[in-house]
């Protein structure tokens, strides 16, 4: 700042008032200032900046897994939001128990952020009880926590929607496939998913018995192994209700490897709306989860301007393709 203030010929003070657009400087000289400011590649610091605006413009990103469809796609979606808000992004991964536990007992975030997004994690009691030590504002994407302000999809809602659209169709024997991922930690969606399959089985006089819910591991094949399951029972599903496309997606693979006609022997439905889906003619719930991830965003720089802002419930939507059809017989 020095240097631009000796050859622009002016003071410090106005070398910072030209370069932060503040009133005071005329516009000759603030031309001149960021002339000479672009020639030398000259920068503000924003760390110095926010030091002195007692903030730090950073927001994090706290979510289980990168690898995953979900967790990319509302990233991808919060950026720009971000962005257009001249807040910096911290990505925080606490794939796991031990991760999560470590994460919210140093809270690295507390220091480094003015507010935290908390995407789909799944979180035990005590985790959510630390919560209120971050000392920033907290919001949450994808689901809910407590009372924080949250963007999401009602998933009872979502979960009855698709196995309804199989009961509709004929189906009397469904399963759901799932993951166990969430180490003993509570996270709504899959609660709320897995209590609509359930509800909605007995409410109908259906079975909904343990045998039929297969819970996997997470991996890109946690759906064919579930439905290998599913299929050795003695009285296998005719539909299949997975937790998310991508479950879907595994195990329809699987079904057509073992032989199975897909949607004639076997029908599968997903939630998310995941953009293969459309290519590979999958039945799914679709979340929007783009427009969660920029609600969530804009939840986030409307709280840090200062504002007040309620929760938000995205609709979901049945979006029926290929993978489903009434039983054949």
């Amino acid at each position: 700042m020095a240097d631009v203030a000796r050859l622009a010929g002016v003071s410090i003070a106005t070398v910072s008032r030209a370069l932060r657009d503040v009133p005071g400087v005329s516009q000759p000289t603030r031309d001149r200032v960021r002339d000479i400011a672009r020639e030398l590649s000259y920068v503000i610091s924003p760390e110095a900046s926010a030091l002195s605006r007692g903030h730090t413009g950073r927001v994090a990103v706290v979510v289980p897994r990168l690898e995953a469809w979900f967790y990319g796609a509302m990233l991808g979606a919060m950026a720009p939001v971000l962005r257009a808000a001249d807040l910096d992004m911290l990505v925080y991964e606490t794939e796991g128990e031990q991760e999560r536990t470590r994460f919210l007992r140093e809270l690295p975030a507390r220091r480094k952020a003015d507010a935290v997004l908390l995407t789909a994690l799944p979180l035990s009691q005590t985790e959510v009880a630390r919560l209120d030590l971050m000392g920033a504002h907290v919001v949450v994407a994808g689901g809910t926590v407590r009372d924080f302000p949250h963007v999401a999809v009602d998933d009872l809602a979502a979960g009855r929607t698709a196995v309804r659209h199989l009961l509709d169709l004929g189906h009397r024997r469904v399963a759901m496939l799932r993951t166990n991922d969430t180490d003993g930690a509570v996270w709504s969606a899959d609660v709320q998913r897995t209590e609509a399959w359930r509800t909605t089985l007995r409410d109908a006089g259906l079975d909904a018995s343990d045998e039929l819910l297969a819970s996997e591991s997470y991996g890109v094949d946690a759906g064919a192994r579930g439905l290998a399951r599913l299929l050795a029972l003695p009285e296998p599903p005719t539909a299949v209700f997975a937790y998310s496309d991508e479950l879907a997606f595994s195990a329809i693979a699987h079904a057509r490897r073992v032989g199975l006609r897909v949607p004639e022997d076997l029908s599968v439905i997903g939630v998310d709306g995941h953009p293969l889906g459309e290519t590979l003619g999958t039945t799914t719930v679709d979340q929007h989860v783009t427009d969660q991830g920029r609600l969530a965003a804009e939840l986030v720089v409307g709280l840090l301007a200062g504002g007040t802002v309620a929760d938000v419930e995205v609709p979901a939507t049945l979006v029926v393709r290929d993978t489903t059809a009434p039983p054949a017989h």
